[in-house]
C-alpha cells in the first residue's frame, strides 16, 4: 500500500516538476500586476486567468500524457484537458489535467499496441494522425460533458470542506497529512492540484489566501536540518546538513530533507508540529499569499506576500515552524539512534525510482536463482563509462565470496547471449531485456550505491554461506584481473586535470570536458556535441559525487585515441537533484581506459580519500591515484 501511494505521489509529481517555471511565471504575474499586488497594471494582470485556465493544465496533461503514451500520448492529454477545461469553465482544472493527461496516454498507447501488425504498409501516417485526432476528439466531448463538471463538483466539495477547517479553527490540523504526504512525494499533487485551484477561487475574491501557504512553508524542514547540524552523532550526516539547508530554504528543494526524514521516522513529528503552529498562526493573524511559492524557496514564499505587513506575517510563520520543528527534532535525534545518510538517500531514490513504475529494488526478467549465476553483466549506453566503474565495483565486492562469477560491462545493445544477470539503469531496461531476454534484470538509478545492488550481493552472500566452494572458473570465464597501479602511458595526463573549478551548469562541465579531450588529441570537435546528447539519454551521475559524461555508443568514429580527463568542482555541479564534484570524461577505442576507471572505482571506497579528490586534491595527488 505504501509503495502504491509513493508510485502514484510521484507520477503526480512528475507531471508538475517540468512545468514549474510555467508555476513559477503564473506566480510573479499575479504577485505583481493584479490590483493587489506591488506593481498593479490592468493589462498585465489580464495574463493571469489565461496562463491558469488554458496554459498550465495543457502543460500538465501534455506531460502527464507523455509519461504515459510518450510523444503520441503528450498530444493526446493536450488535446483530452480542453474538453475538461470547456466542461468546467469557472474553475482551474489542474486536478482534470491530472486525470486526463494520463488517460490520453494509456488510450493511445493501447490503440497503437492494438496496431502492431495490422497496419497496411504506406499508411503508417495516415493511421497515426487520424487516430490521435479521433481519439483525441472523442476524449475531448468525454471530459466536456462528464469530466470537467465532475472535477468541478469536487473542487466545491473540497471547498466546502476548507471552509469548514476555516470556520472551527482546524485548518492546522491539515499539516498532520501535508508533511508525511511530502515524504510519499504527493506534495505537488496537493500543492498544484488541490491546494492551488482552492486558493486561486479564494484569491479572486479576497485578493489572497493561506491556502498558498499551507505545503511550501519552508520552516518545517529548516528546523530539522538545523537539529541534525546540531546535534547528530554521525559524522556525514552533520557535516552535510548546512549544504542541505542551503538548497531547502534558499533553493527550495524540500525533496533534499527527505533522506534526514528517513534515517530516523519518529522525526517527521517535528516539522508536523512546526507546521501546525505556523497555520495557527496564519489563521489567527489573516494572513495569505497572493499566488501560488513553487518551488518552496523563502525567496518564493515572501515574493507571494501581500504588500506592508503581509511580508512580516509571512516571516514570522516561518520562523515559528523552524524554532517549533527544532525544539521538537533535536531531542528525538540526540536519544535515538540513525541509520546513515547514505543508506537513507539510497531509500529515498529507491522510493523515487519505484514510484516512477520501474524497479529500483525487485529482481525483475527472467528466472534466475543465485545458484545459476555466472556471469552479471553492467550494461550502460556505450559499455565505457558507467558501467565499467560499476562492474568493477561489484566485482570486488564478491571477490570473497568466492562464487568464480564473471563480472564484466557491455553496451546494452550487445549484452552476450550467456549473460544470466544484467545490471542497468532504469531508462534502459526495456532494450536490455530485447538484447538479454534470457537474463534476469537489476534495474536501478546510479551503479554505485543503490538498494537493488544491496539485494543482489545479500542474495550471493547467503549463497556462499550455503555452498560449498566455488568450482575453478574455466580460463575464458575467469574473473577480471584486479586493476594494474600504473595506468597505460597516455591515456591520463596531468594536462587533462583541472582543479578548483568554479561551478557551472550541467551542459557547460560536460562540454568543457569535451573540449579538452578535444584539445589533448583524444577525440574531434563532433564528440563533444555526442557527450551532450549521450547525457540527454541517461544521466552519466554515477553518485557518490562523481560523473562520467562520455559520447553515445554511435560517437566511435569520432574518438582518435582513448583518453580520460578529470574536472574538479569543490563546489559541484547540479546532475538533476545531486551534485557532481568530479567530471571525468571519457573517450575509449578499446579498453585501454578501462584500468583508470577501475581505480577510480577502487578509491570510492576510501571516504576520506574520495572527500580529498572531490574538494581539495592537487593534480599530482589526482594523477597518482586515478593513475
Amino acid at each position: 500500500m505504501k509503495n502504491a501511494v509513493q508510485r502514484f505521489g510521484k507520477f503526480l509529481s512528475a507531471m508538475v516538476m517540468p512545468n514549474i517555471g510555467a508555476f513559477i511565471a503564473w506566480g510573479f504575474i499575479t504577485a505583481l500586476f493584479i490590483e493587489a499586488g506591488w506593481l498593479p497594471n490592468e493589462r498585465l494582470a489580464a495574463l493571469n486567468g489565461p496562463m491558469l485556465n488554458y496554459l498550465l493544465p495543457v502543460l500538465v496533461a501534455y506531460q502527464g500524457g507523455k509519461l504515459v503514451g510518450g510523444d503520441r500520448g503528450a498530444v493526446m492529454g493536450g488535446i483530452a484537458v480542453i474538453g475538461v477545461i470547456v466542461g468546467a469553465p469557472d474553475y482551474p482544472m489542474l486536478m482534470g489535467a491530472m486525470l486526463m493527461g494520463p488517460i490520453g496516454g494509456w488510450v493511445i498507447k493501447k490503440f497503437d499496441k492494438a496496431m502492431e501488425g495490422h497496419m497496411p504498409a504506406g499508411f503508417e501516417m495516415l493511421i497515426n494522425n487520424f487516430s490521435i485526432g479521433i481519439l483525441g476528439m472523442i476524449l475531448a466531448i468525454i471530459g466536456s460533458y462528464l469530466i470537467g463538471p465532475l472535477m468541478a463538483a469536487i473542487l466545491v466539495v473540497l471547498s466546502s470542506g476548507v471552509d469548514v477547517l476555516v470556520n472551527h479553527g482546524l485548518l492546522p490540523l491539515a499539516a498532520i497529512f501535508i508533511e508525511p504526504a511530502k515524504v510519499l512525494f504527493l506534495n505537488n499533487a496537493i500543492n498544484h492540484g488541490i491546494f492551488t485551484p482552492i486558493a486561486t477561487l479564494q484569491a479572486q475574491e479576497f485578493g489572497k489566501s493561506i491556502m498558498y501557504m499551507l505545503e511550501p512553508n519552508p520552516g518545517p524542514g529548516l528546523g530539522v536540518l538545523l537539529a541534525y547540524w546540531a546535534f547528530s552523532k554521525d559524522k556525514v550526516t552533520k557535516s552535510s546538513a548546512p549544504g542541505a539547508i542551503i538548497i531547502h530554504f534558499l533553493g527550495g528543494i524540500h525533496e533534499i530533507y527527505f533522506p534526514y526524514i528517513l534515517m530516523n521516522p519518529v522525526v517527521i513529528i517535528a516539522p508536523i508540529v512546526g507546521n501546525v503552529c505556523a497555520i495557527f498562526f496564519y489563521s489567527i493573524t489573516g494572513a495569505g499569499l497572493v499566488g501560488p511559492a513553487s518551488p518552496g524557496s523563502i525567496i518564493a514564499f515572501l515574493s507571494m506576500s501581500p504588500k506592508g505587513m503581509g511580508m512580516v506575517i509571512t516571516v514570522l510563520g516561518v520562523v515559528i515552524a523552524t524554532v517549533v520543528s527544532f525544539l521538537v527534532a533535536s531531542p528525538i535525534i540526540k536519544m535515538s539512534g540513525e541509520k546513515s545518510l547514505e543508506e537513507a538517500q539510497a531509500k529515498k531514490d529507491s522510493m523515487k525510482a519505484e514510484s516512477k513504475g520501474v524497479a529500483a529494488a525487485p529482481l525483475t526478467g527472467a528466472d534466475v536463482k543465485a545458484a545459476d549465476i555466472k556471469k552479471i553483466i553492467f550494461a550502460c549506453d556505450a559499455g565505457m563509462g558507467s558501467s565499467a566503474m560499476g562492474a568493477t565495483k561489484f566485482r570486488n565486492r564478491i571477490k570473497s565470496l568466492n562464487l568464480g562469477i564473471v563480472v564484466t560491462n557491455t553496451s546494452v545493445d550487445n549484452v552476450p547471449s550467456d549473460a544470466n544477470v544484467v545490471v542497468c539503469q532504469t531508462i534502459l531496461q526495456d532494450r536490455a531485456a530485447k538484447s538479454a531476454p534470457q537474463a534476469r534484470l537489476v534495474t536501478l538509478n546510479n551503479f554505485l550505491a543503490d538498494p537493488s545492488l544491496d539485494e543482489l550481493y545479500a542474495e550471493l552472500e547467503a549463497l556462499s554461506k550455503g555452498a560449498a566452494p566455488a568450482a575453478e572458473t574455466p580460463a575464458a570465464e575467469a574473473p577480471a584481473e584486479e586493476p594494474k597501479q600504473e595506468a597505460k602511458k597516455g591515456v591520463l595526463i596531468k594536462e587533462g586535470i583541472k582543479t578548483g573549478l568554479a561551478s557551472v551548469d550541467k551542459d557547460t562541465a560536460i562540454r568543457a570536458a569535451g573540449k579538452l579531450l578535444c584539445e589533448l588529441g583524444f577525440v574531434n570537435e563532433d564528440y563533444i556535441e555526442a557527450m551532450v546528447e549521450r547525457e540527454k539519454l541517461v544521466t552519466t551521475y554515477m553518485g557518490m559525487g562523481v560523473a562520467i559524461p562520455h559520447g553515445t555508443s554511435n560517437a566511435k568514429e569520432t574518438v582518435k585515441k582513448s583518453g580520460i580527463v578529470v574536472m574538479q568542482y569543490p563546489d559541484g555541479v547540479d546532475f538533476g537533484d545531486e551534485k557532481a564534484n568530479l567530471i571525468i570524461g571519457i573517450a575509449g577505442v578499446g579498453d585501454e581506459h578501462l584500468e583508470i576507471l577501475a581505480n577510480i572505482a577502487g578509491s570510492l571506497e576510501d571516504e576520506e580519500l574520495l572527500e580529498n579528490l572531490k574538494k581539495n586534491a592537487d593534480v599530482d595527488t589526482i594523477m597518482k591515484t586515478f593513475g
